[in-house]
């Protein structure tokens, strides 16, 4: 079943939704009054001691797909976060993609999750939060995936532009684009995702990391030029990683910090020291060797080391919260939120 946040409405209708994306940035910010009593005149700010402080967006907020890129924004302004890693899901609904072909993770993802090296079996068992995927679960996604190609393939790849500069105008960074099913794409639907990246501003994009899809992914990432950070669950380990390095200068690690302590149990720290050049993000959170998502300070995860380390050393890391602590319906989700980064700013700043 979709959680509370997965099947909540837009709160707008599209004409709104369309004269904010298509007006002068000034004059999209005015239309929305919550945006508007947010922004400062100094923009948020969440770059401290050197080390930039981002939020994985709209994951943190629990969902993946109900928000749009406005409604993002809103809720990352009012956090004080200038640096998102941003999933396409928000981007192409205010791109004016159709509701029922906003799709959430592929099946590969959830292969990727959990048998990256590609032993999956036909009907993938439950785990945490999901239920049992069968084959017509993966037919159903299947056939909303090409009709969503066939929409990408027709956007006007310049019309992101309109929601970077929306960014741009708040004063956040679209620093990664976060795409689902990105061991899926082949062909100009791999060019796509390394085009809008592109457009929209971003450094990198990211996805989950599926050994078998990563020399198809390295040769697309050599032809663009561009960084892809490959995302680690819990059975990923530093040789993972260091085999895909060697097929690609442009393969990188998008380290999530809690995961590999307990996947692999034992510190991230000396992997962030040896290949501090190929980590295009961290995903901060904290975990139990136990892999139990706690607050932040709680856990095993030596996140302020971690955060310290990347200061002391002045490395080009920035440090994404990924917000993933399971919370009761009516907490306030965003308030949450901010302990997390006030716990991470407080770190550097000590």
């Amino acid at each position: 079943m979709p959680s509370h946040e997965e099947a909540e409405r837009l709160s707008f209708s599209r004409r709104d939704a369309t004269r904010w994306l298509f007006a002068a940035p000034a004059a999209a910010l005015a239309l929305k009054p919550g945006i508007a009593a947010t922004i400062k005149p100094d923009h948020p700010h969440s770059k401290w001691a050197g080390v930039q402080v981002g939020l994985n967006v709209p994951y943190s907020f629990g969902t993946r797909t109900a928000l749009d890129a406005e409604q993002v924004l809103e809720r990352t302004v009012a956090l004080g976060i200038s640096s998102v890693e941003l999933r396409i899901q928000p981007i192409e609904i205010s791109l004016g993609l159709p509701r029922e072909l906003v799709l959430g993770p592929a099946p590969s993802d959830y292969k990727a999750v959990y048998y990256p090296k590609g032993d999956a079996p036909a009907i993938l068992p439950a785990a945490p939060g999901r239920a049992v995927l069968t084959q017509a679960d993966f037919d159903a996604y299947d056939a909303g995936a090409i009709k969503r190609r066939a929409w990408r393939l027709a956007l006007p790849i310049r019309s992101v532009e309109r929601v970077r500069r929306m960014y741009d105008a708040a004063g956040v960074k679209i620093d990664i684009v976060k795409f689902d099913g990105i061991n899926d794409f082949e062909g100009e639907e791999m060019d796509y995702m390394f085009n809008i990246a592109k457009a929209i501003g971003a450094r990198a994009i990211s996805g989950e990391m599926s050994i078998p899809a990563i020399p198809n992914l390295a040769k697309a990432a050599d032809k663009h030029r561009f960084m892809v950070g490959l995302h680690n669950h819990l059975p990923i380990t530093p040789a993972m990683w260091e085999d895909a390095f060697r097929q690609s200068r442009y393969l990188g690690a998008n380290l999530d910090i809690g995961h590999f302590l307990a996947g692999n149990q034992m510190s991230p720290v000396p992997f962030i020291t040896e290949h501090h050049a190929r980590i295009t993000h961290l995903h901060v959170k904290d975990k139990t060797l136990a892999n139990v998502n706690v607050d932040f300070g709680k856990g095993d995860t030596p996140v302020r080391e971690i955060l310290q380390l990347i200061r002391d050393k002045r490395w080009n890391i920035p440090a994404t919260i990924e917000y993933e602590i399971p919370l009761a319906p009516d907490t306030d989700r965003d308030a949450e939120v901010r302990k997390a980064i006030d716990y991470c700013r407080l770190c550097l700043v000590d």
